[in-house]
C-alpha cells in the first residue's frame, strides 16, 4: 500500500510548455491526499526559487520538501535534514568556474547570488523558469556564505573535468545547459529516507515521478519509481513504470494504473 508520494517539479508536476500544473494533477494529488496518503516535493531548486507550486500549496496539499537535491529538507517551519558542500570542495569549484568564465549560481541556507551571468543563465531561470533575478557577486564574496548548492553553467566534459577535482560532492544533472552540485550523499533518495525516518513510512510503500537526470537515483531507490512519458530514455529505463507526459494527465494516469487514487 502506497503511503508517500514524491514528485520532482519541472517536467513532472510543472510543464515546460505552459509553466503550470495540469489540472488532471491538481485533482490526482487532492484525490491522494484526502485518503491520507502523504505528498513530498523533491526537486533541484532551493525554496527561494519554487515559485510554480501555488495551486498544491494554497490547499494543502503539500506535507514536506526536498529541496537542492537533498540538501535541504524540511516540514513547515521544521528542518529535517541539511548539509553544506565542504569549504574546500566550494573553493575549488569556484576556481574552476572563475578560470573559465564560467556562469555560476551559488546557493546558501536563504539566499542565493549568481557570478559571470550570461545570456544563457538569463534565458533558463528569468524568462523561462520565471525566477527573481539572483544578486550578482564576484566569486570571492559568493563563497562567504555556507553553500548548501552550486549551480555551474557548463556542459557533460566540462562536468567530468571538474569531476576529477572534488571528492567530497553530488553532481545532478536535469537541464543540458548546467549542473546542480551538492555535498556527497546529499540526493533525492536520501530525502526520502530522512522523511521515512520521520514519519514511520516504508520505502516500500513510498511512490516517487521524476523525467530528469537527478530523478534517476530516487526513481531507482523508492518502491515504486514513476518516470514521465516526456523523460528521456535513460530515466525511463531507471523506473518501474512509465506513464504518459506531463501534459497528456501523466501523473493522474499514473495513480489510477497502481489504484492509488
Amino acid at each position: 500500500m502506497t503511503k508517500a508520494l514524491f514528485f520532482d517539479i519541472d517536467g513532472t508536476l510543472v510543464s515546460f510548455q505552459t509553466h503550470t500544473i495540469p489540472a488532471s494533477t491538481i485533482e490526482a494529488l487532492t484525490l491522494a491526499h484526502q485518503k491520507g496518503i502523504q505528498i513530498f516535493i523533491a526537486t533541484g531548486r532551493p525554496t527561494l526559487i519554487i515559485n510554480n507550486l501555488y495551486e498544491l500549496q494554497s490547499r494543502g496539499l503539500i506535507d514536506g520538501y526536498i529541496t537542492m537535491n537533498g540538501g535541504y529538507c524540511y516540514v513547515g517551519d521544521k528542518i529535517v535534514y541539511k548539509s553544506t558542500i565542504p569549504q574546500n570542495d566550494v573553493l575549488t569549484i569556484a576556481h574552476f568556474c572563475k578560470a573559465n568564465h564560467f556562469p555560476c549560481i551559488f546557493v546558501g541556507e536563504h539566499d542565493a547570488s549568481v557570478c559571470h551571468p550570461d545570456d544563457m543563465l538569463r534565458y533558463i531561470f528569468y524568462t523561462h523558469l520565471g525566477v527573481e533575478e539572483f544578486p550578482e557577486e564576484d566569486f570571492e564574496k559568493a563563497i562567504q556564505r555556507d553553500v548548501y548548492q552550486i549551480t555551474p553553467f557548463f556542459n557533460s566534459e566540462q562536468e567530468k573535468e571538474l569531476l576529477k577535482q572534488v571528492e567530497n560532492c553530488e553532481f545532478g544533472r536535469w537541464h543540458p545547459a548546467f549542473v546542480d552540485i551538492t555535498a556527497k550523499g546529499n540526493t533525492k533518495q536520501n530525502g526520502i529516507d530522512k522523511f521515512m525516518e520521520r514519519f514511520g513510512f516504508k520505502l516500500e510503500e513510498t511512490m516517487a515521478f521524476g523525467d530528469g537526470g537527478n530523478d534517476i537515483g530516487m526513481l531507482r531507490h523508492a518502491g515504486i519509481g514513476v518516470a514521465m512519458g516526456n523523460a528521456s530514455e535513460e530515466v525511463k529505463n531507471a523506473a518501474n513504470f512509465v506513464t504518459r507526459s506531463v501534459d497528456n494527465d501523466g501523473i493522474f494516469h499514473a495513480l489510477k494504473y497502481f489504484n492509488v487514487i
